[in-house]
């Protein structure tokens, strides 16, 4: 096993630096290549290369050090960045295991951490995977974490705007995956604070209007944020406006004249995008009156509990949906549309009949989740003292993710198989609104 590790972009803030002294304390020599300022001014530990050639050089730089530095791992946030991707490639000529991060599969209280590829690029979605048949309860209890990160994460958001502006000479030809001008960021950060504040008083008494008419009657449809790269990447959409007009041409088309459908705005895109026009103009054009919300602060675990059903193009949402015990239609690629656990009906078959969700599907997929590759804790704020990074991690990769000198360290993939879809029944649910997700 190599002893030496390659950390490239992580998470805005300092969780790639703890998780640098997490390595490092199980035996591990870590180096890390920052790619602008604010990589810099969050990764405080030694060992770290900042690259300020241009992008088409990337991976003949990646070349040089692997070999030079005997690199036998990477650790990334992301595996849509366009340097990252080219990592991927470089690593897989040198034998270089790649792991990557994630937000969780599982919300709020996990973050993902999987070899070769997230979310579209998981092995579970790129090989056919059966559910495990393993009732066995997680090697440690799981912590849940009551904590708001919206504020933190906004303070290290502006950070690394500005400090990548700052050091802009020293990484001239650096390219983000969005708008980089820390100006307009700042700017948009404001405004969802605002929205936020603005957006909780106006709704209060949504639910209030809607259950009593809809309950159990309605559909939700949470939005992804505008640059997800999952909704570009990883389905056959283009945007969250082709999508919300997929939607809603299917749902006025073929659902019961009885039901209605909720769309959720993303928390994380409220300063960036506002889609109030887009849909007074699809309700009016398609007849919709009375019909259709288009809801930004509600509580979504009570949304999720009452609804019908839920209709995702490939969000995390749609697993929280399922913990609640609302059947889920995915129109992209996710880990979690298997047979047994989501609607394998087209869209149109579920508006009429979106099935029931099966508890012991459900409750097998998020155990080999939990115990396979996801963490418990927070990428943006320290909430246990067990480790630097304030992770609680499954025994077993704790040993996958610690230097052991005569231990083979190749890269691996799961061998996954192919299963009938099973019967479905119902599940209750006695979350309280509280909970945020599964």
């Amino acid at each position: 096993m190599r002893r030496d590790v390659l950390l490239l972009q992580g998470p805005i803030g300092p969780f790639f630096s703890r998780f640098s002294q997490d390595l490092t304390s199980r035996g591990f020599n870590v180096h890390k290549v920052n790619l602008n300022g604010g990589d810099k001014l969050f990764y405080r530990q030694p060992g770290a290369i900042d690259y300020s050639g241009e992008l088409q050089h990337w991976d003949a730089f990646l070349d040089r050090l692997i070999v030079n530095k005997d690199i036998g791992r990477i650790y990334l946030f992301g595996d849509c960045r366009i340097y990252h991707r080219i990592a991927r490639e470089v690593a897989e000529r040198h034998n270089v295991r790649v792991f990557v991060f994630e937000e969780g599969y599982i919300r709020p209280n996990f973050i993902t951490l999987e070899e070769n590829g997230v979310n579209g690029h998981s092995p579970m979605v790129k090989r056919n995977f059966a559910l495990p048949r393993n009732t066995a309860e997680p090697d440690k209890s799981e912590s849940e974490f009551s904590v708001n990160v919206f504020g933190l994460v906004a303070v290290y958001a502006m950070a690394y705007y500005l400090a990548s502006a700052y050091r802009k000479k020293l990484f001239p030809s650096y390219q983000h995956h969005r708008d980089f001008r820390w100006l307009p960021e700042g700017f948009r950060w404001i405004v969802s604070g605002i929205r936020k504040v603005r957006f909780r008083r106006k709704e209060r008494r949504v639910l209030d209007n809607l259950l009593p008419e809809f309950e159990n009657n309605y559909f939700v449809c949470p939005l992804q944020v505008h640059c997800d790269m999952q909704v570009v990447v990883h389905s056959d959409y283009n945007s969250i406006e082709h999508f919300v007009g997929d939607v809603l041409t299917s749902f006025a088309k073929h659902a019961p004249a009885n039901k209605a459908i909720v769309f959720k705005h993303h928390p994380l895109d409220r300063g960036y995008t506002d889609y109030t026009n887009l849909f007074a103009n699809f309700v009016s054009e398609l007849g919709l009156q009375g019909r259709v919300l288009y809801v930004h602060d509600l509580c979504l675990p009570t949304l999720l509990k009452h609804a019908e059903g839920t209709v995702v193009i490939n969000s995390t949402v749609g697993m929280s949906s399922l913990f609640h015990g609302t059947p889920v239609k995915t129109l992209g690629k996710a880990i979690y549309d298997l047979p047994g656990i989501t609607s394998q009906s087209s869209l149109k078959a579920f508006w009429k009949n979106a099935g029931k969700v099966n508890r012991e599907n459900f409750q097998q997929l998020r155990h080999y989740l939990v115990t396979s590759n996801q963490l418990n804790g927070n990428m943006y704020r320290a909430m246990h003292d067990e480790s630097a990074t304030g992770l609680i991690w499954a025994d077993d990769l704790i040993v996958e993710h610690t230097y052991t000198e005569d231990r083979l360290d190749t890269p691996t993939a799961p061998q996954l198989r192919v299963v009938a879809g099973l019967d479905v029944k119902p599940v209750g649910d006695s979350r309280s609104d509280d909970a945020e997700a599964a």
